[in-house]
């Protein structure tokens, strides 16, 4: 067998159907699909047996360990060459193991990945979180999958390795978060091939609302603090962006905001104190409008638009604040590593 697609999932029946109907339309048939429910009170083992007579599907269940953990699990079941690790929120077009068949063909990797896109059938949030997450604007265009990159790093809802390569390293370490990171980082560092399949891209739902963006982005941000702990070498200028973004428009609020008291207790130099006022105000309509602009053009959808704006700053500050909350306590205080949302952010 050539692939083994393997699913941690924690309490999304629903996600595990879309997943599994889209994965019955596959054009090339050599595949497993591995489905690992994580400790659920919501289990999709219903929703497996509905597939069981259209794919090669198997069902375990197992305590809640956090999804690197039921990674691995499942690839210790696995018989496929080809490890493919799927997120449960994600849905593949009918051509998407047939690209990494073709990928493979043309060129042999032991590590790939792929891009994530937005579906029509996505809601005007996750349309506006799947904007916030790979525009240029916001992220760089880094997750947008993009070959211009030095090395491409696969994110564990869309990442390949080699059956081998996987028991080699170990598979995924125990880190709540980040861990498909920082499993990418070793295996640049045991030496192995890793590259980008951009047409290997999957529709991904990300999180349904803001609530559960911020928690998912804020401990992004402690992870990458974490690794940079493991990994110094990791860290990039543009993993300190988002924190750069948080402290600026804290300051551009406050700076504001003196301003505008300064306008009533200092009446001799009003024009002064009101552009004081004004100027970091219109930096941020500015930017606010960017995204507005770019984000309704590529939707064609003013609202999404508008919602992409409450996404982007979603994001960023919320990065950002995990980033600078783990700068202060693992970098300043000297701390052990650490988390938050831990019991909340898979629900």
């Amino acid at each position: 067998m050539k692939y083994s697609i393997i699913v941690p999932v924690y309490n999304r029946p629903d996600e595990v159907d879309e997943l599994l109907q889209s994965l019955t339309t596959q054009t090339t048939s050599d595949f497993e699909v591995v489905i690992v429910e994580d400790g659920s009170s919501l289990p999709c083992e219903d929703v497996c047996q509905r597939y069981s007579d259209k794919l090669d599907i198997h069902y375990f269940n197992k305590p809640n360990s956090g999804p690197g953990q039921s990674r691995n699990y499942g690839a210790e079941r696995a018989h496929g060459d080809y490890l493919l690790v799927l997120d449960s929120d994600v849905v593949l077009p009918e051509g998407y193991l047939k690209a990494i068949d073709d990928e493979l063909q043309r060129k042999d990797a032991d590590a790939f990945g792929g891009p994530d896109a937005a579906h029509e059938s996505f809601t005007p949030v996750q349309k506006a979180i799947s904007y916030s997450m790979t525009s240029f604007f916001t992220t760089g265009g880094i997750r947008g999958g993009k070959k211009k990159l030095d090395k491409f790093y696969p994110r564990s809802f869309n990442m390949g390795i080699r059956r081998e390569v996987y028991q080699r390293l170990g598979g995924f370490s125990k880190m709540r978060f980040g861990e498909d990171i920082d499993f990418s980082i070793r295996i640049f560092k045991a030496g192995c091939h890793c590259r980008l399949f951009p047409e290997a891209w999957v529709w991904h739902k990300r999180r349904t609302d803001f609530r559960k963006f911020f928690r998912q982005v804020f401990n992004s941000g402690i992870a990458r603090i974490n690794l940079y702990k493991k990994y110094p070498e990791s860290l990039k200028l543009v993993h300190l962006l988002p924190a750069v973004f948080t402290v600026g428009v804290c300051l551009l609020v406050l700076v504001s905001a003196v301003g505008r008291a300064m306008m009533h207790y200092d009446a001799a130099n009003w024009r002064m104190w009101y552009w004081v006022c004004a100027v970091p105000l219109l930096l941020l309509l500015f930017y606010c409008l960017l995204i507005f602009a770019d984000s309704s053009l590529k939707n064609r959808s003013l609202r999404i638009g508008m919602l992409s704006v409450a996404a982007a700053f979603v994001q960023l500050m919320g990065y950002g604040s995990g980033f600078l909350q783990a700068w202060w306590r693992r970098c300043v205080r000297k701390k052990d590593e650490f988390q938050a949302f831990e019991k909340t952010f898979y629900k």
